[in-house]
């Protein structure tokens, strides 16, 4: 099988394919301000093994600089243009080869191709200052093309800026009882899906942190969005094959091109 995807919880996941390891959005802790790690173990050291790691957007739970700090020296980190500006602490982390990219940007890593692609998400480095960096996607192009969404909300040119891809890691959650503009939730993945039209997609962001002391505010937020994603792909997408993973997780999804 050419890729295989693991999901870790949150927004990160190990993408292997033509022997090269892709790390997105490493977020290796128990808490991180407000949020406890409610759902999963916390990622083995081999999970911080990659050849290179894609941040989609400045927010902490997806740029966390303690994780990026534990990946080995010689990683490659792709981060959103202006983030070493509005993040100090990337400026620290001297043993990774830190490049910054923008939606149409492509970077070649081994016999992969990583290509930026536009996210509609708030990519300021929340709650701090003015700089802003555009939030992004990726599309990982070896023996198969993988989409890893990071944070958006549904946009008119998704279809035609991702292309076509035979997997897809879509955020159908997030971390709070509440989701705003931005998002996907299990209805708007479902409906990326059926604009898409991969082959096979991994559901993400969701069931793995939650505010502290809120366990009881809206919990259907918090487990059900997995299930839900199932059901309504189901319905809008039924010739894409789900795989709803557990935390720790492995797929190797079929590509049949």
């Amino acid at each position: 099988m050419p890729v295989e995807v693991t999901w870790w919880g949150h927004a990160t996941c190990t993408v292997e394919d033509s022997h090269i390891r892709v790390l997105t959005d490493p977020l290796f802790t128990r808490r991180l301000a407000h949020l406890r790690r409610r759902r999963g173990a916390l990622p083995p050291p081999d999970a911080r093994r990659a050849d290179v790691a894609l941040v989609s957007h400045l927010h902490a739970d997806h740029l966390h600089v303690p994780s990026l700090a534990r990946l080995a020296p010689g990683t490659r980190l792709l981060v959103p243009r202006g983030a070493r500006r509005a993040v100090p602490g990337l400026r620290r982390l001297r043993h990774l080869r830190v490049s910054e990219v923008a939606p149409g940007d492509v970077t070649a890593v081994g016999d992969l191709v990583v290509r930026a692609v536009s996210a509609r998400h708030d990519g300021r480095r929340l709650p701090f200052g003015p700089h802003r960096s555009p939030a992004l996607g990726y599309v990982v192009e070896g023996e198969a093309r993988t989409y890893f969404a990071g944070d958006t909300g549904l946009f008119d040119e998704m279809e035609k800026e991702v292309g076509p891809v035979d997997v897809a890691l879509l955020p159908v959650g997030g971390w709070g009882p509440f989701l705003g503009e931005g998002h996907l939730d299990a209805g708007r993945a479902a409906e990326a899906l059926a604009r898409l039209e991969p082959g096979s997609a991994v559901p993400v962001h969701y069931g793995t942190y939650w505010p502290i002391g809120m366990d009881a505010v809206r919990p259907h937020e918090f487990h059900a969005p997995g299930d839900d994603f199932v059901r309504l792909a189901a319905l809008r997408a039924p010739g894409v094959a789900v795989h709803r993973l557990a935390h720790g997780e492995s797929v190797r999804p079929e590509v049949t091109r």
